[in-house]
């Protein structure tokens, strides 16, 4: 029985190589390549498991890739639950330029789920979560898929006695506002396509943070903002949280590093302010990671160790 069940709709199959130079119309020569098990759900459940905590993913896997990436969520000991799908799990790319020292992301489309695979994996979905905390929707909802999973996920969530927590992106992250999810985490960009303008200012952010939570359900309002930090939002208030100073390696998922350091948090008893503080940690952490490789544990406590204490204000809490 885990304390965290995960839902990973769209699996992929993570593969991170770098090479001189990218330039175009030109054999490019690339060095031996790492491949990962990744998409948000399966990031989540690997890195909780590497924290020490108890943590099964639910993912649909189809074709040689589903089957590589079922591989390598089982070498890494994490638990899952996989529902066979008639269509090859997708692929993505991380490619280095070591002359320019920037990363180039590609990300191939998935095919699309069936309504019985969408069904299969909510009814996974339910009997992993029997006697578990927390219920995750993390990643992308593949093409195809209706709206109303999330409410589903949620309703799933809610039978098990699961609080919910939701980090993805687009229409479903929208859609998440109102089912009852317990957390959902925009970062700045979504949080700009939740208000429908650009955010500048710190006062921007805020501002737009608090009318984004009082006009949904969610109890928790979690903004992940990059080298500016965090953001926080409940009832009592607005917390911001200080950004963690690292240097960058080219790491990736630092938004599934974020929410598994923050479950992990909650779980080690944690109030939300302070576990969304190891969740930043553990975000700062990936990026010093090459590639897609997963966030080392001990960094990440490390950094939460040294970090400075958050800035809370009540006064500015949503009405």
């Amino acid at each position: 029985m885990a304390d965290v069940v995960t839902l990973c709709l769209g699996p992929a199959l993570d593969s991170t190589t770098a090479t001189d130079r990218v330039e175009p119309s030109r054999k490019l020569r690339c060095d031996i390549p790492r491949h990962d098990a990744g998409g948000g759900g399966i990031n989540v459940a690997r890195l909780l498991h590497a924290l020490g905590k108890q943590a099964v993913v639910v993912f649909p896997a189809g074709g040689s890739t589903g089957r590589d990436v079922a591989e390598l969520v089982d070498a890494s000991g994490t638990s899952f639950h996989t529902v066979p799908a008639s269509g090859a799990t997708r692929q993505s790319f991380c490619i280095n330029d070591r002359a320019a020292q920037v990363q180039y992301r590609f990300v191939l489309p998935g095919t699309p789920l069936s309504s019985a695979e969408q069904q299969a994996c909510l009814d996974a979905l339910t009997t992993e979560a029997t006697g578990a905390r927390y219920v995750v929707l993390s990643g992308s909802i593949p093409e195809g898929v209706p709206l109303d999973i999330v409410g589903r996920v949620a309703g799933c969530a809610r039978a098990a006695g699961c609080r919910l927590i939701v980090d993805t992106s687009g229409a479903a992250l929208r859609q998440s506002l109102w089912v009852g999810a317990w957390l959902i985490k925009p970062d700045l960009e979504e949080l700009e396509d939740l208000v429908g303008r650009r955010l500048t200012s710190d006062a921007e952010i805020d501002e737009a943070a608090r009318d984004v939570h009082h006009s949904g359900n969610a109890d928790v309002l979690l903004v992940s903002l990059a080298e500016r930090g965090a953001l926080v939002v409940t009832r009592q208030g607005l917390t911001r949280i200080a950004a963690f100073q690292v240097t960058p390696a080219g790491g990736s998922g630092t938004g599934d590093s974020m929410i598994a350091g923050l479950i992990c948090g909650l779980l080690e008893g944690l109030d939300v302010v302070e576990a969304a503080r190891f969740g930043a940690a553990a975000g700062a952490a990936a990026l010093t990671r090459p590639g897609t490789a997963m966030a080392d544990p001990a960094e990440i406590r490390r950094l939460f160790a040294t970090g400075t204490a958050p800035t809370r204000s009540p006064a500015l809490a949503a009405s």
